[in-house]
């Protein structure tokens, strides 16, 4: 998810592609988008980008058209401009391609006059993200702690004592109102650095922490920022400004002008945390997955749920190929392997149709000939020849098939108990009183 870093790229990337150029025509918006109808339209324009936190504007600006001197010109007041604020959501980007090369996910295509022409494009897989026409920032975030880091530290350090922050603190991370631009890989990162259980209370962290920022020498070896966490002086709102400034100077991040593919091999080597081996991970009570070592802290949700880690194929193939982060295979199980047979001969074409003709499955029965088939079974079903029973021997035995295989079998008649005689006996001399009884 594009987070404040990403947004900044995006932003570069944008100001570096539109430089020198200029667009013209209307603005095309794809019908499937929900967001508003960009209504700028003029013959030349320029745009330029800003970026902050998770925030970044679009400025469209009309140029002066060159007239003879007898005309007068166009003040700067009169001239048309129009900002768009876009959020990113989920996989928000913008692209710089040819009219046959446009995504198609972009969902606001914006073209240069050059021949033939450019188009730059706001892409968007799953269309999370949003644009506002003609908006400022938004007044529900807070400071960008990378590029104003003094008003950043003294907006959070001055609400402490708020509501908000009684929650743990790996929540209170991702609230915009205070962290601007912090989203879930960063806040990992941060609360590892720091050592801290990301279930601890917010306030209980963030207490005692001046608005002056602290005086810390960062060394700057080319473009890798480092700082020692073991330093007193190192809050975790320093690390909240310096770890995002980290992933900048990294470069890479899909936002390259030439439109070569993203780089995330410098990315998955920086990581630390998040998405990392050996480390835990868990679900916060707004069901956003939080990775961590050690203990959770003391806020944990009660019911504990974790998640287990997504391979991201794009990262992992770019990075694979280039050697630097370590490839992750998937083992063979047992079942899955089969072993080669040994025998080395050659096949005739005759065996070939032997073996072809064993593979063919025959054709399902249906359910009349299921019903049918038993019934057919029983009749082809061989029966044994049964002796002949003289008259005094089927008196003591009678017949009773029992359903062995199909075959009758005969089973010699049971005697009858000496209760079931008596109660017999009992029954004969009541009916022979009765009719005695009858006669007289």
């Amino acid at each position: 998810m594009p987070e404040g870093p990403e947004l900044y790229l995006a932003s570069r990337f944008v100001n570096n592609v539109c430089s020198g150029r200029v667009f013209t025509g209307k603005v095309i918006k794809s019908p499937v988008h929900k967001s508003d109808e960009v209504p700028f339209e003029t013959k030349e324009y320029t745009i330029s980008a800003n970026a902050r936190g998770k925030e970044m504007q679009l400025i469209l600006a009309e140029l002066e058209e060159d007239k003879p001197k007898s005309k007068a010109k166009k003040k700067k007041g009169d001239l048309k401009q129009s900002r768009i604020l876009f959020r990113f959501g989920m996989s928000g980007k913008f692209e710089f391609t040819t009219i046959p090369e446009i995504h198609k996910h972009s969902h606001l295509q914006f073209f240069t006059n050059d021949d033939p022409p450019m188009v730059l494009s706001h892409v968007d897989v799953r269309r999370f993200g949003r644009w506002e026409v003609n908006a400022d920032w938004s007044k529900q975030r807070g400071p960008d702690p990378m590029f104003q880091y003094q008003d950043f530290r003294s907006n959070v350090v001055s609400n402490i004592k708020r509501p908000a922050f009684e929650r743990p603190i790996c929540e209170v991370l991702l609230n915009q109102k205070y962290f601007n631009g912090i989203g879930n890989y960063l806040r990992a990162e941060i609360l590892y650095r720091m050592g801290i259980a990301p279930f601890e209370k917010a306030r209980n962290v963030l207490q005692g922490l001046s608005e002056e920022p602290p005086d810390v020498k960062v060394k700057d070896k080319g473009r890798d920022l480092k700082i020692k966490v073991e330093e007193p002086s190192v809050d975790i709102l320093h690390l909240c400004h310096i770890v995002p400034l980290e992933v900048i100077n990294l470069g890479g991040g899909g936002y390259d002008p030439e439109g070569r593919p993203a780089d995330y091999s410098k990315f998955n080597a920086w990581l630390q945390c998040y998405y990392q081996e050996g480390m835990k991970n868990l679900m916060d009570h707004n069901k956003r997955t939080i990775w961590f070592t050690g203990p959770a802290g003391p806020m944990t949700p009660k019911e504990l749920k974790s998640r287990s880690p997504v391979k991201r194929k794009n990262k992992e193939t770019i990075s694979d190929q280039e050697g630097t982060a370590p490839s992750r295979k998937k083992k063979m199980t047992k079942a899955t392997v089969t072993p080669k047979s040994k025998d080395k001969t050659k096949k005739t074409p005759s065996s070939r149709r032997k073996t072809n003709s064993k593979q063919v499955s025959p054709p399902k029965p249906s359910r009349k000939q299921k019903r049918i088939e038993p019934q057919a079974k029983k009749s082809l079903a061989p029966t044994k020849t049964i002796p002949e029973i003289t008259p005094i021997q089927r008196r003591s035995t009678r017949r009773v098939t029992a359903k062995t295989n199909g075959v009758p079998i005969q089973t010699p008649q049971r005697k009858k108990s000496a209760s079931k005689k008596k109660a017999t006996t009992s029954l004969k001399k009541l009916t022979a009183s009765k009719k005695k009884t009858t006669k007289r």
